[in-house]
């Protein structure tokens, strides 16, 4: 499973889902993370430029350009999570805490 999850510079999942400065794509195989790539999105100051749907297109597209097939994050609005739905991709929200242990919750919880 490839997983995206907000950070921050110092490991721990980001509050801010839509208005992440930093996102990781995270590779769980065998309820280990076998791959973790972090990227600048900037979505912290995209947020605001434009339309809610150009910002929720711009989150799409980084989602499709990396192959993510879930999300974990502390919350969103619901449009977000409309939009995720639309895509098939699963939302595991309250994470909290160290980025890569959220990831793993998530990745081999009960709603896995």
């Amino acid at each position: 499973m490839i997983a995206c999850i907000p950070v921050t510079p110092s490991g721990q999942v980001d509050p801010r889902w839509g208005k992440a400065q930093r996102v990781a794509f995270a590779t769980v195989t065998d309820g280990a993370v076998a791959t973790w790539e972090e990227l600048e999105v900037g979505w912290d100051v995209a947020h605001d430029e434009g339309s809610e749907g150009s910002h929720h297109a711009r989150v799409a597209r980084v989602l499709i350009e990396h192959g993510v097939e879930a999300v974990v994050a502390n919350h969103m609005g619901p449009g977000m999570v409309r939009m995720l739905a639309t895509m098939s991709i699963p939302v595991h929200l309250g994470a909290q805490g160290d980025a890569r242990t959220a990831v793993l919750t998530a990745a081999t919880g009960p709603d896995a």
